[in-house]
Protein backbone atom coordinates (compact mmCIF):
# COMPACT_ATOMS: atom_id res chain seq x y z
CA UNK A 1 0.00 0.00 0.00
CA UNK A 2 1.23 3.47 -0.91
CA UNK A 3 0.08 6.75 0.63
CA UNK A 4 0.59 10.47 0.19
CA UNK A 5 -0.61 13.47 2.17
CA UNK A 6 -1.67 16.62 0.34
CA UNK A 7 -3.36 19.91 1.14
CA UNK A 8 -6.48 20.44 -0.98
CA UNK A 9 -6.34 23.34 -3.44
CA UNK A 10 -9.30 22.65 -5.74
CA UNK A 11 -11.33 25.44 -7.30
CA UNK A 12 -14.96 24.88 -8.30
CA UNK A 13 -14.96 25.14 -12.10
CA UNK A 14 -18.74 25.46 -12.34
CA UNK A 15 -19.29 22.65 -14.88
CA UNK A 16 -18.99 19.70 -12.48
CA UNK A 17 -18.13 19.45 -8.85
CA UNK A 18 -14.48 18.84 -7.94
CA UNK A 19 -15.61 15.80 -5.95
CA UNK A 20 -17.22 14.25 -9.04
CA UNK A 21 -14.09 14.94 -11.09
CA UNK A 22 -11.89 13.39 -8.39
CA UNK A 23 -14.05 10.25 -8.42
CA UNK A 24 -13.65 10.10 -12.21
CA UNK A 25 -9.87 10.29 -11.85
CA UNK A 26 -9.89 7.51 -9.22
CA UNK A 27 -12.06 5.28 -11.40
CA UNK A 28 -9.42 5.26 -14.15
CA UNK A 29 -7.31 2.94 -11.98
CA UNK A 30 -7.64 -0.70 -10.96
CA UNK A 31 -6.14 -0.15 -7.51
CA UNK A 32 -8.24 0.21 -4.39
CA UNK A 33 -8.05 3.92 -3.54
CA UNK A 34 -9.07 5.60 -0.30
CA UNK A 35 -9.08 9.16 1.00
CA UNK A 36 -8.57 9.83 4.71
CA UNK A 37 -9.67 13.12 6.23
CA UNK A 38 -9.61 13.61 9.99
CA UNK A 39 -11.04 10.35 11.34
CA UNK A 40 -12.94 9.31 8.19
CA UNK A 41 -11.69 6.95 5.47
CA UNK A 42 -13.73 6.53 2.29
CA UNK A 43 -13.47 4.80 -1.06
CA UNK A 44 -12.23 7.44 -3.54
CA UNK A 45 -14.29 5.76 -6.27
CA UNK A 46 -17.55 6.39 -4.39
CA UNK A 47 -19.26 9.71 -5.09
CA UNK A 48 -21.37 9.42 -1.92
CA UNK A 49 -18.37 8.58 0.22
CA UNK A 50 -16.33 11.44 -1.17
CA UNK A 51 -19.20 13.90 -0.70
CA UNK A 52 -19.53 12.77 2.92
CA UNK A 53 -15.92 13.80 3.60
CA UNK A 54 -16.70 17.43 2.97
CA UNK A 55 -13.18 18.22 1.79
CA UNK A 56 -12.50 21.90 1.24
CA UNK A 57 -9.50 23.93 0.07
CA UNK A 58 -6.82 24.12 2.76
CA UNK A 59 -7.75 20.76 4.32
CA UNK A 60 -5.02 18.11 4.58
CA UNK A 61 -5.98 14.64 3.41
CA UNK A 62 -4.15 11.36 2.86
CA UNK A 63 -4.55 9.37 -0.34
CA UNK A 64 -4.00 5.62 0.01
CA UNK A 65 -3.88 3.08 -2.79
CA UNK A 66 -3.23 -0.62 -3.11
CA UNK A 67 -2.82 -2.44 -6.40
CA UNK A 68 -0.69 -2.74 -9.51
CA UNK A 69 -1.11 0.91 -10.53
CA UNK A 70 -1.17 2.42 -7.01
CA UNK A 71 1.71 4.88 -7.50
CA UNK A 72 0.29 6.33 -10.71
CA UNK A 73 -3.17 6.54 -9.13
CA UNK A 74 -1.93 8.45 -6.11
CA UNK A 75 0.11 10.89 -8.19
CA UNK A 76 -2.76 11.54 -10.60
CA UNK A 77 -5.26 12.15 -7.79
CA UNK A 78 -2.78 14.30 -5.84
CA UNK A 79 -2.08 16.38 -8.96
CA UNK A 80 -5.80 16.92 -9.45
CA UNK A 81 -6.46 17.86 -5.83
CA UNK A 82 -3.68 20.43 -5.63
CA UNK A 83 -3.96 22.01 -9.08
CA UNK A 84 -7.50 21.63 -10.40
Amino acid sequence: MTSKSVVIDVKDSGDASPVAKCVQVANKYESKIYIECDTKKVNAKSIMGMMALGIVPGKEITILAEGNDEERAIEDIADFLVSA
